[in-house]
């Protein structure tokens, strides 16, 4: 699930396609008009389809930076510490070790006694 943030960026960044792409259709519009002969408009056509795929390309390469930069966020809100009131550990009687080797790995698989 996306969270607010990252859908108000998507918006941002679909508003920001589409007034690209209205620029890039003005323009091939202005090239066309003043073109002289059919391969120039051929021309225009086909450096305005360049342009919006690579709008269309930059839209998508925005909208993945987002999910990258909003992930890395979420990663580190979600550390868990490794001392501090915050451990959990099942009394069985014998004193639990005052450190642990931390894997890298969920916390939740073997990490706790």
């Amino acid at each position: 699930m996306h969270s607010m943030k990252e859908k108000l960026k998507d918006v941002s960044s679909e508003a920001k396609y589409k007034m690209k792409v209205s620029s890039i259709v003005t323009q091939e519009k202005k090239e066309k008009a003043t073109a002289r002969n059919r391969q120039e408009r051929e021309m225009a056509d086909e450096r305005a389809k360049a342009k919006k795929a690579q709008a269309k390309a930059d839209l998508h390469q925005e909208k993945a930076d987002h999910r990258a930069v909003s992930a890395a966020h979420h990663a580190g809100l979600h550390h868990v510490p490794l001392a501090g009131h915050h451990h959990h550990h099942a009394h069985t009687g014998a004193a639990a070790p005052a450190t642990h080797a931390y894997s890298g790995a969920h916390p939740h698989t073997g990490n706790y006694y």
